[in-house]
């Protein structure tokens, strides 16, 4: 019995089905794109920074989601596999701006389709005429918990993380 309470816990907990969701759509990503090492983080990166031409990597981690040394290892990976360039910015000499190589160019026009392919696999779990309100439910609570994160993050100390979205983990 108590086992039973154990498990009906997980199938209503969103943090646990969330998990389990991210885990699963994680290893179809990976197999769909074969023996291609461009990870979900990489093509989240790879799509960004396409669309936002010499964004900084502090917006790439506004953008995405994902954390600053997160990102930060991420971008110094695809560096040197020439996916991406980056230089300083005129205004900010702390700050990159980051830009896609022509082989970065070359990596999302073939990923982009198989990107896609994962989406609608993962969405066609659902009935069509509720994918667009459970892209909508999922996009309101990450809202939401940001700005939880926010709120509580805002009284600790600058170096510290202050949202686990953003840790992209």
């Amino acid at each position: 019995m108590a086992r039973d309470t154990a498990i009906n816990r997980l199938e209503r907990s969103p943090l646990h089905l969330l998990h389990r969701a991210g885990q699963g759509a994680a290893e179809l990503f990976q197999t769909e794109l074969g023996d291609d090492d461009l990870t979900p983080r990489q093509y989240a990166i790879l799509l960004t920074v396409a669309q936002n031409e010499g964004v900084s990597q502090t917006q790439l981690v506004e953008l995405t989601g994902i954390d600053r040394s997160t990102l930060a290892d991420v971008v110094r990976r695809m560096l040197k596999k020439g996916l991406l360039q980056r230089r300083r910015t005129r205004d900010d000499a702390r700050a990159y701006a980051v830009k896609l190589t022509d082989d970065g160019a070359k990596v999302l026009k073939a990923r982009e389709p198989l990107a896609r392919k994962v989406d609608e696999r993962i969405l066609s779990g659902l009935p069509a005429q509720h994918r667009d309100r459970f892209l909508q439910d999922l996009g309101t609570i990450i809202q939401a918990l940001n700005r939880l994160n926010d709120k509580e993050g805002a009284g600790k100390s600058a170096g510290t993380p202050s949202s686990a979205l953003r840790r992209g983990n």
